[in-house]
């Protein structure tokens, strides 16, 4: 039983493991806050409706160095979920998405003083959606699981999510296909309207011009 118990642990390790990502690390430098020199730098991710996300940042530096590192979180639809300004250390943003859409993790690094050299401050940034923005430690102590069984919790909520999104895809392919084939139905019907009135002004322009050769008596 314990030799089950500890195989059925190694899996769902692998599993996590396949489907774990790591921190994202990049150099932000500053810039004067002009709006000519306004320079963002953007992560973004898609989200489904209703999900939970939370967005960790670790900022190197110190306040008074003379640069200010602000964070934007907003999505492509005019929501904004969160603003830190004047970000040291950690900063930890949770929020709920409210529709099906992408949302953008900003970054600006303004100068506000005599920066030292180089003018440059360190990000990590680390983003979980969905089930792995759960704390799963608290989840387990609360119902009183086992650590395979919340394991298998974080897993099954993992793949129903995948399978959301699947079906989300699906939906958008669909959507897609019958755009795409009612576009080239109406390209269709112009392209035949388009050839019957040039055959009709071909016509008239034929009749107009033997009538006006016949009134000139040159037919």
């Amino acid at each position: 039983m314990a030799r089950q118990q500890s195989l059925l642990q190694w899996l769902c390790s692998l599993l996590l493991l396949a489907c774990a990502a790591d921190a994202l690390k990049f150099e932000l430098p500053s810039h004067t806050g002009a709006e000519n020199q306004k320079k963002e730098r953007c992560i973004r991710n898609f989200v489904s409706k209703e999900t939970l996300v939370v967005v960790t940042a670790k900022v190197d530096g110190f306040k008074g160095d003379g640069m200010m590192v602000n964070i934007h979180i907003r999505d492509g639809i005019g929501n904004e979920y969160a603003r830190p300004k004047d970000v040291v250390g950690d900063s930890r943003s949770v929020f709920t998405s409210h529709d099906d859409a992408y949302f953008d993790v900003c970054f600006e690094n303004i100068q506000t003083g005599r920066a030292h050299n180089p003018s440059v401050r360190s990000v990590e940034l680390d983003i979980d959606i969905g089930a792995d923005a759960k704390d799963w430690s608290a989840i387990q102590a609360t119902e009183k699981l086992k650590p395979v069984e919340a394991e298998l919790r974080r897993i099954e909520e993992t793949t129903t999510e995948i399978v959301q999104e699947m079906d989300y895809l699906r939906a958008r392919e669909q959507k897609l296909r019958d755009t795409n084939e009612s576009t080239n139905t109406r390209v269709k019907w112009f392209g035949v309207g388009t050839t019957w009135l040039l055959i009709a002004l071909w016509s008239w322009q034929i009749m107009y011009l033997r009538a006006y050769f016949r009134s000139k008596h040159l037919i």
